[in-house]
């Protein structure tokens, strides 16, 4: 198993980079989330990497950050999804996000996501439930993401990034604001919870 590569970045386009290691080039398909955290061409890279083995084939999967890989490689373990519905998959939500969203069940944020139908969504939420709890940065008695609550939480953080507020500190604002609402209250309005996210951000 390839876990890891430290060597020169040659080439990178929008799924793949080719890296040098030693003299050995090698073609690695790249979650998309991490483009941001990519040197510049010619510079040194760490990357996480996912060998999968087929019958004709090697393929490479890499990773700037420890837990795409380690969603990446839980996600293989449900039948219909492959390493390129995975990559897909956390090229459009952080693994934290994606752990809420099967934890919590939500149906309508899961089948958002490329390559994910009805059937599939309700299949992960039944084998993945359990094993991406700790993932999720919760525990039961930590938080309240139900299916309405994770959708909220999704058109929140998306509409604080599209503002220019990196996605950590906007995490930490809604979950701030979730946590100084009364206990027991019904679920604020998104308009609401923007309101006071941009508020704790300012």
């Amino acid at each position: 198993m390839i876990a890891c590569l430290r060597g020169e970045l040659l080439h990178k386009a929008l799924d793949k980079l080719i890296v040098d290691v030693n003299g050995v080039g090698y073609d690695i398909s790249f979650c998309q989330a991490g483009a941001s955290l990519l040197p510049e061409t010619g510079q040194e890279i760490f990357i996480h990497t996912y060998l999968n083995v087929r019958e004709d084939a090697l393929d490479l999967y890499g990773f700037m950050l420890i837990e795409e890989k380690e969603m990446f490689v839980t996600l293989l373990q449900v039948s219909g999804i492959g390493p390129k519905v995975a990559l897909n998959m956390l090229s459009a939500i952080h693994p934290a996000d994606l752990a809420r969203s099967i934890v919590s069940e939500d149906l309508h944020r899961l089948t958002q996501l490329p390559g994910i139908g009805k059937k599939t969504a309700e299949r992960l939420c039944l084998e993945l439930k359990d094993k991406v709890q700790a993932m999720s940065g919760q525990d039961d008695a930590v938080g309240r993401y139900d299916a309405m609550s994770d959708s909220v939480a999704a058109d929140v953080i998306s509409a604080l990034v599209n503002l220019g507020y990196p996605r950590a500190k906007a995490l930490d604002a809604l979950h701030g604001v979730r946590q100084s609402l009364p206990e027991g209250s019904p679920e604020a309005p998104i308009e609401e919870l923007l309101r006071l996210s941009l508020r704790s951000l300012a």
